[in-house]
């Protein structure tokens, strides 16, 4: 007997990932350059973002969208070094991110 598909609840997992940030639906919507409007109706239509919305929340929370569909609840394996960058990056707002990626592709880009 095959066992039935979990399935992946879209909505459960952008309420846990705002939630652990202790954000609100609207400092979410305004990290994720949506409306506040938009993450509402979802919840009250119980309606699944669509694939550019979730790229957008994914973006505003700071994660990959490999993170985001995980089934590890700390998302793929990462070394030490790239679990404490990650866990400082999500603490950061959407300008800061902006100065570190500068800043890091200068790096880079020498």
């Amino acid at each position: 007997m095959q066992h039935p598909r979990a399935e992946f609840d879209i909505l459960n997992k952008i309420t846990e990932e705002r939630e652990k940030r202790n954000w609100t639906e609207y400092t979410l919507a305004k990290n994720s350059d949506l409306t506040q409007s938009t993450i509402s109706s979802w919840y009250r239509k119980n309606m699944e973002p669509s694939i550019a919305s979730i790229e957008k929340i994914c973006h505003g929370l700071g994660i990959t969208m490999s993170q985001f569909f995980s089934s590890s609840p700390e998302g793929p394996d990462f070394t030490p070094d790239q679990q404490e960058l990650f866990a400082l990056w999500v603490r950061l707002n959407a300008s800061q991110k902006d100065a570190i990626l500068q800043m890091i592709h200068s790096f880079i880009d020498k």
